[in-house]
């Protein structure tokens, strides 16, 4: 996927203690022309303060850093600054901080042996505004976070949201994209998209995955 050559490049800030996995992401990033890499960091500090100088489309952001964590990063970073974006990066089976970065604000998630190609598509994909609920992720990271023992018991109330918003609600919960939404409901995917917006201004949610875990957290998804 390449960006129409009128639109401006996402910028993007690298967040990670490694700085292999920085010098690798941004070789592949400077080949691209729809993708800049505006600065790099290797603490959590460090990230808060450069997405405040740089203002980044998004952050890619570790969350296992030596002062500072990512999570509380992305938090500082989404509170304060609300058209930035942040991707966790992760090696999924072994933190389980990601948990945190749900609340946090995050956008979307990504894992370290992902394809690089992988990884640069779900930044664009971020930067579109939308949020990376990829099925071999995200599905089992939020079946995992609503089975956690401090979410037993606890059941949020949606109210403000129509019959069929509700039933988009589930079906976005259950981690079905815009077009696998539309043909469940026989509707186009505009039109899928309307309710998605819709529900995002009347549930006051920053993207789809905070709609996917007030799903859960409303009972409309169960765990499985």
């Amino acid at each position: 996927m390449t960006a129409p050559a009128s639109a401006p490049p996402v910028r993007v800030l690298l967040v990670d203690d490694q700085e292999l996995i920085r010098t690798a992401l941004s070789m592949v990033m400077a080949d691209l022309a729809d993708v800049e890499v505006v600065g790099e960091a290797a603490t959590g500090e460090e990230a808060v303060g450069l997405a405040g100088e740089l203002a980044p489309h998004v952050v890619v952001m570790d969350i296992r850093m030596p002062g500072m964590d990512g999570i509380e990063a992305t938090r500082r970073i989404t509170g304060t600054q609300g058209d930035v974006r942040v991707v966790v990066l992760t090696t999924f089976d072994d933190d389980a901080y990601v948990y945190g970065a749900l609340r946090a604000g995050a956008s979307g998630f990504l894992v370290k042996d992902m394809a690089l190609d992988d990884i640069i598509g779900a930044v664009r994909v971020v930067a579109a505004g939308d949020a990376l609920i990829a099925p071999s992720v995200t599905r089992r990271l939020i079946h995992d976070f609503a089975a956690r023992p401090e979410q037993r018991g606890h059941r949020r109330e949606l109210t403000g949201i129509t019959d069929r918003e509700r039933e988009v609600l589930v079906l976005v919960g259950s981690g079905l994209s815009n077009a696998e939404i539309a043909a469940e409901l026989c509707i186009s995917v505009a039109t899928a998209k309307t309710y998605l917006t819709r529900l995002l201004a009347k549930l006051d949610a920053r993207d789809r995955v905070q709609l996917v875990i007030l799903a859960y957290e409303a009972g409309l998804v169960s765990v499985r």
